[in-house]
């Protein structure tokens, strides 16, 4: 090796720290793994079948093959999809060669009928008929319907109307041409008694071609397209309300680690320092910590009633023992020789706790709060489900019964998120808070702080520099 020549650091060197972009790289690496794990798993193409869910829909005459009724929203796999087209164009090939029966004048109508229903989605998709359906006394609803397709079909054929983009291919396009030259010949308008019985060109079914994966996988970019509707207010399961929701479950995370500190701390500080308050407090909290938070359920909405109050003591419930123990632990750690130090040197008893202890212990006990934050956030979930279901939650389990997890991941990406980075925030602020107690590298806060007061001590030594050379120029001038 040269000399001056600096020697590299391996990747897996026991013990020692690893920096630059070598740090840098298993960091990304632990986000980027699980994102091409994931993108795996939904776009290989040998792992699912592929299917065509139904915007468009036929009525094929062979029922041999297709004795059920296929209606829109349907997922065919790929093979039969085909066929089910193909079985509508060789209908419509009957037609045009007319060699197409059908069993009676009123069956040929309803036939005809219901290829005028088959439009329905395509009438919607563009806004031309917006009459929501009834529960009862549907044949007005579907005389009306049957009048505006009518009228919208001959605009198409005049070329007055043009389908979004997407909305009907340029082979059923033709359908509806060559049906409408059959229908204006009878009647401009729609006529139930003028209806045709001779049979219309069937609509080719039409489909949106997706992977046939697990209701529970849903595809990265699905995921990603679905937090923007509903993060904006604009998803198509209607309003949300997801900013909400979100506030309302960073209320009960707060607000029940706020009450866990309050009381939990004095306690756990007591049970730290003093024998007696140790054995006082521990032996129950350690036995109580093992019974399942959950359980006590309808006891707190007993309590406390069905909305925010029994959520937020769920949570409280969930982090207190933890702390208890945690906090007691981190006291007894603190070095034995400061204490005998305080004792010498005559500090009382709260002297020695406030003078001695709590600072002795500051910068742990502020990594336990941390990590006892992030215990609070894993109740989150559990606590929105009692009494009034409510916030976050409320979306993840409503969706999720309704197999919408394309809308339930982002919310579960939003709690993740929101944990994560106060966490990265709260460990940066310790470096900040707490110099003398600096564990490895420098964290960004700090850096970020430094790099402030360097600035701000050469633009204050620029001022000072500026107003002496001011001074003495001033000087000279009056000499």
């Amino acid at each position: 090796m040269k000399e001056g020549k600096r020697r590299r650091k391996p990747w897996f060197a026991v013990g020692q720290e690893l920096t630059g972009y070598r740090a840098g790289v298993p960091m990304v690496l632990s986000f980027l793994i699980p994102v091409l794990l994931w993108c795996f798993g939904a776009y290989a193409p040998f792992l699912w079948d592929v299917e065509y869910t139904l915007k468009v829909t036929g009525n094929p005459s062979d029922t041999d093959r297709f004795p059920a009724t296929y209606v829109v929203g349907d997922a065919l796999e790929k093979a039969l999809y085909g066929d089910f087209r193909e079985a509508v164009r060789a209908d419509n090939q009957a037609i045009l060669e007319g060699g197409f029966e059908v069993g009676s004048e009123r069956a040929g109508r309803r036939a005809n009928q219901k290829v005028l229903k088959n439009f329905e989605p395509v009438m919607r998709e563009n806004g031309w008929f917006e009459k929501e359906k009834p529960t009862e006394g549907v044949s007005d609803y579907f005389k009306d319907y049957f009048a505006k397709t009518y009228e919208v079909w001959g605009q198409i054929a005049r070329g007055e109307l043009v389908p979004a983009k997407g909305t009907l291919s340029s082979e059923n396009l033709e359908v509806v041409r060559a049906n409408w030259a059959k229908l204006e010949v009878l009647s401009p308008v729609y006529d139930s008694k003028a209806f045709p019985h001779e049979p219309l060109l069937q609509l080719i079914p039409e489909g949106v071609k997706t992977v046939g994966r697990p209701a529970y996988l849903p595809a990265p970019h699905e995921v990603i397209l679905r937090a923007w509707e509903d993060f904006r207010g604009e998803s198509k399961l209607g309003e949300l309300n997801v900013w909400e929701k979100y506030f309302s479950s960073l209320g009960v995370v707060f607000l029940g680690f706020l009450l866990c500190v309050l009381i939990g701390l004095p306690l756990a500080l007591l049970a730290g320092t003093f024998s007696f308050f140790s054995k006082l407090f521990e032996p129950f909290t350690d036995f109580f910590r093992y019974m399942p938070a959950p359980a006590f359920g309808t006891v707190l909405v007993a309590i406390f009633g069905i909305e925010q109050q029994p959520k937020i003591a769920l949570v409280f419930m969930g982090t207190f023992p933890q702390l208890i123990l945690m906090v007691a632990n981190t006291t007894r750690l603190l070095e034995r020789p400061l204490l005998d130090a305080a004792q010498t040197l005559g500090a009382n008893r709260g002297q020695m706790i406030w003078k001695v202890v709590v600072p002795g212990i500051l910068p742990s006990l502020y990594n336990d709060l941390r990590i006892l934050l992030g215990w609070a956030w894993t109740w989150l979930v559990v606590a929105e489900l009692i009494g009034t279901k409510s916030g976050l939650t409320e979306i993840i389990d409503t969706q999720g019964r309704r197999f919408h997890f394309d809308h339930v991941y982002p919310i579960i990406l939003l709690i993740g998120f929101t944990g994560f980075f106060t966490d990265q925030i709260l460990a940066a602020f310790r470096d900040v808070l707490f110099p003398w107690a600096k564990e490895g590298k420098t964290s960004w806060m700090v850096r970020v702080v430094r790099w402030i007061k360097g600035k701000a001590r050469s633009l204050a030594g620029s001022g000072r520099e500026a107003e002496m050379a001011s001074e003495v120029g001033q000087g000279g001038q009056a000499s």
